[in-house]
């Protein structure tokens, strides 16, 4: 059988004109049209979902950009934070310094003080030794002159003729006494100079205690002053920022949970409201902690 087919010049120029068609090729082509429609349809639906998922996108790249602008943000509070930390730590370094040379000039005293002492000490032991010595002596004069008094008591007793010797006795008695006067005086003298050494004795005793004090005081602030700096160096180490991917992006599959070891999206940062690191005005700014999603263990 001829195939009659449709003669598209005869229809362009005479439209309003009938043509014999066989329903075979009328039949394919209404499948060819409703072929056409539903890939029109699906090309559509494709569209519509292309539009979707490019304003997705969009949303996506928006609020990248502003996750991104924000992260910025908070990296440039952080490089000023550690700007003012940095500061901080110098200032406390040189204040340490100071301590330290003050400490040293302390001790330079305390050694000096300590050699005046040892003088006044050794001074004070020969002044001993010259009271002994003095004490000793006017025991012999004292016994001397018990001795004389009782030679004169004797004497007295006696006739006349013994008056010579009993006027050279008194003059000895007299003699002796003269001997022991200049000696008490001198222990007077002694005794007064043992006082005032006693009393510098005490002064160097207090003032070194004093000096003691300051050291002890001094050391406990340096070792004050080394834990404040201990703990800024640790705050440091932990304002550092992050590291950045090739992105420009943290890479967060760094961190991982040591719990249940999830890494990634699962591990959010929140702020430790149990440490401050600073203030902000009254504003607190606490450090940063982890916390897994997934088992909720912090660290």
């Amino acid at each position: 059988m001829r195939k009659i087919s449709i003669d598209w010049q005869k229809a362009e120029e005479h439209p309003d004109k009938g043509q014999k068609v066989e329903g075979r090729f009328l039949l394919d082509l209404r499948a060819k049209v409703n072929d056409l429609e539903k890939q029109l349809t699906d090309t559509k639906n494709e569209l519509s979902r292309t539009q979707s998922n490019l304003k997705s996108t969009g949303e996506s790249l928006e609020s990248t950009t502003n996750e991104l602008e924000s992260t910025k943000s908070s990296l440039n509070n952080t490089k000023a934070e550690l700007s003012d930390t940095t500061s901080k730590l110098e200032q406390t370094t040189a204040d340490l310094g100071e301590k330290t040379k003050s400490n040293e000039n302390l001790n330079s005293e305390i050694e000096g003080l300590k050699a005046n002492l040892e003088s006044a000490n050794s001074k004070v032991s020969e002044l001993e030794g010259k009271i002994e010595e003095l004490g000793t002596t006017i025991s012999d004069l004292s016994s001397e002159l018990e001795n004389s008094k009782t030679q004169i008591t004797g004497l007295e007793n006696t006739t006349s003729e013994s008056k010579g010797q009993s006027d050279k006795l008194t003059a000895e008695i007299q003699e002796l006494n003269n001997k022991l006067t200049v000696t008490q005086d001198e222990n007077t003298s002694l005794n007064s100079q043992l006082m005032e050494l006693n009393n510098i004795l005490l002064q160097k005793d207090t003032k070194v205690q004093e000096l003691s004090e300051m050291v002890d005081n001094s050391e406990k602030l340096i070792s004050a002053q080394t834990a404040h700096l201990e703990e800024v160096e640790t705050e440091l180490g932990e304002l550092k920022p992050p590291e950045l991917g090739s992105g420009g992006f943290a890479n967060e599959e760094r961190t991982t949970c040591p719990m249940c070891g999830s890494t990634g999206g699962s591990i959010k940062q929140i702020e430790d409201k149990t440490k401050v690191l600073s203030y902000v005005g009254h504003i607190p700014m606490y450090a940063k902690k982890h916390v897994c999603k997934k088992c909720g263990y912090e660290f």
